[in-house]
């Protein structure tokens, strides 16, 4: 469930690379909904890359956060089940809540800053890494990957069912791809928009058709 409407199209505030880098901690150190939840945080700083900064909060009990600035006090809110928040939560206990170093002593090509942090209570640990050959770390930051890629979906989708009705079908077909390729987390959080745009006339007929079955695969795998 999000706390609010999103507002699809806003302009995200130009920050220098210094400050993706600093403000990585307050990002993800704020609180997403309660003060005395354990939670795990993930930032990734890629400057050049769209977007060029991420950073998601989720806490034990599957209420998470995302957002495209460090700054930014009214990010997405999303709401993840309870298999999918205890995937990602045993996979950093795994990784001993971050208390040991993951960069891979590999050289390899920047791919972007990440940072895992724990909190719980006064509990604090976090790791920073460009490139972890761990398996866990990889899995870990791959379900990151795919929160931001859900998002963005969403994102993207209310953008062009407001402002574009001619680029919905292409925001769906890159949605459909994501779903049939198993990246979609918390699919349920697309469905109000999924019904909309199926039931809304003033769309082409073809988009109206792959909402509705996009729609019915989700509810059929819930």
């Amino acid at each position: 469930m999000r706390g609010r409407e999103r507002q699809p199209v806003r302009r995200r505030p130009k920050i220098a690379v210094w400050g993706l880098a600093a403000g990585c901690l307050a990002a993800c150190g704020a609180a997403a909904w309660g003060a005395d939840v354990p939670r795990v945080c993930y930032s990734k700083s890629f400057p050049g890359s769209k977007p060029a900064f991420v950073a998601i909060t989720l806490e034990k009990t599957g209420a998470g956060d995302y957002k495209e600035a460090p700054d930014d006090d009214n990010p997405l809110r999303f709401q993840l089940s309870a298999p999918e928040t205890g995937e990602i939560f045993s996979l950093v206990e795994k990784l001993g809540y971050f208390n040991r170093p993951l960069e891979s002593p590999l050289k390899v090509a920047f791919m972007g800053m990440k940072t895992f942090r724990f909190e719980n209570g006064a509990e604090k640990r976090e790791v920073k890494f460009n490139y972890s050959d761990d398996p866990d770390a990889r899995a870990l930051a791959d379900w990151f990957e795919r929160i931001s890629e859900s998002e963005q979906h969403l994102i993207n989708l209310e953008r062009a069912a407001k402002y574009d009705k001619l680029g919905v079908l292409n925001a769906l077909l890159l949605l459909e791809t994501s779903w049939d390729k198993k990246r979609l987390v918390a699919p349920g959080q697309f469905l109000p928009m999924l019904d909309r745009i199926a039931k809304n006339e003033t769309y082409m007929h073809t988009a109206r058709l792959r909402a509705a079955a996009i729609a019915d695969a989700i509810r059929a795998n819930k």
